[in-house]
């Protein structure tokens, strides 16, 4: 590389005069990592540590968002992109330099450095891969959340979708989910839970717009939150619970308290499936204590109401238990047109 070059990239160069005693020292090199998902400066300290110390701290990328925040630390950081043998080299005599990864992870640099390592031929330096910020569990929504807000800016189909326009796709996501749940396919069950999870955050994008009640999904997340503390005072408060009989207890007099009803029929969706239904009026029918006799009547309906009834009351789902037993159904049928297909091969052979 001629001196011109070096000089447009600002590529660092090793000092022509090492102190005395490192000359044969072959130096660190710190690659250091962060998360867009963290706020920029909220370094570990070991990172801060490394910073402080190292000769010469660089950045490909003079853009990244912790730039700032580290000059403003005192950190100086040259914007350079060094070769893997120009880093080596920049590490000549002792000397440390932390290269502030990209949001790529700098993979041309570390394979480079990879391959001189494995070449024998060159004395490098230690290798450090230091982690300067971590995702918190759950971080990743956040990446939900920026990909959702463009779509919605910029998708012609979903940036004209409304809540009542999305309602049918939220039924069809719970049903998937079921379905995989009760099929025991874990990869299907992780894509369906996905799925679902867009719905929520979908709807919470567009209800950013709402001219009138706009709330967001830090509203919802913050909604269910306070909830979930308040409906489990046994977890972050003073109230014990022993078994999950104490625990449904707790839910159903904290989540009373919070409703005021006057019945106990309020809050159950009546648009879902007849068996659910049935129940779900018996489970709170059996829940509150009361005596409430069957309704009589003609008619399949009034049959399956006490049918579901005593499924609940024994413990079974009565939506579950008919799916399961319609998926039987369904592939007695698939069986059965498969031996007439072959049965009708036969025939026209002969």
């Amino acid at each position: 590389m001629n001196e011109s070059s070096a000089e447009a990239r600002h590529e660092p160069s090793a000092d022509p005069s090492p102190a005395p005693g490192r000359e044969a020292a072959p130096g660190r090199v710190i690659l250091l990592t962060t998360s867009h998902r963290v706020a920029p400066g909220l370094l570990s300290w070991p990172a801060w540590q490394a910073l402080r110390a190292a000769d010469t701290v660089l950045c490909a990328d003079g853009a990244h968002p912790q730039l700032p925040y580290l000059r403003e630390a005192g950190i100086a950081v040259t914007e350079a992109s060094p070769t893997a043998r120009e880093l080596v080299d920049a590490c000549a005599g002792g000397r440390t330099v932390v290269v502030v990864a990209t949001g790529e992870g700098e993979p041309a640099l570390t394979d480079g450095l990879a391959r001189l390592a494995g070449s024998g031929r060159v004395a490098m330096p230690e290798l450090e891969l230091l982690p300067a910020s971590y995702d918190l569990p759950g971080a990743r929504l956040l990446d939900l959340v920026q990909v959702m807000d463009r779509i919605r800016a910029e998708c012609p189909w979903s940036s004209r979708q409304t809540h009542e326009g999305l309602a049918k796709y939220g039924i069809e996501e719970a049903y998937e989910l079921v379905e995989a749940i009760e099929a025991g396919d874990r990869e299907e069950l992780r894509e369906e839970l996905g799925d679902v999870l867009l719905q929520v955050v979908f709807h919470s994008r567009i209800a950013e717009e709402d001219p009138d009640a706009p709330f967001s999904v830090d509203d919802v997340a913050g909604g269910i939150v306070t909830k979930l503390i308040h409906r489990h005072p046994h977890v972050f408060g003073d109230e014990r619970a022993e078994t999950p009989e104490d625990v449904k207890a707790h839910w159903l007099r904290t989540k009373a308290e919070e409703k005021r009803r006057t019945s106990i029929t309020e809050g159950v969706p009546l648009g879902q499936p007849g068996l659910a239904l049935a129940a779900k009026l018996a489970s709170r029918v059996r829940t509150a204590g009361l005596e409430v006799p069957l309704p009589r009547g003609e008619g399949i309906g009034y049959e399956l109401l006490a049918l579901a009834v005593a499924a609940e009351a024994d413990g079974v789902d009565p939506e579950a238990a008919l799916r399961a037993a319609a998926r039987v159904y369904r592939d007695a049928i698939k069986d059965s047109e498969a031996a007439r297909a072959a049965g009708g091969g036969k025939e026209d052979e002969a």
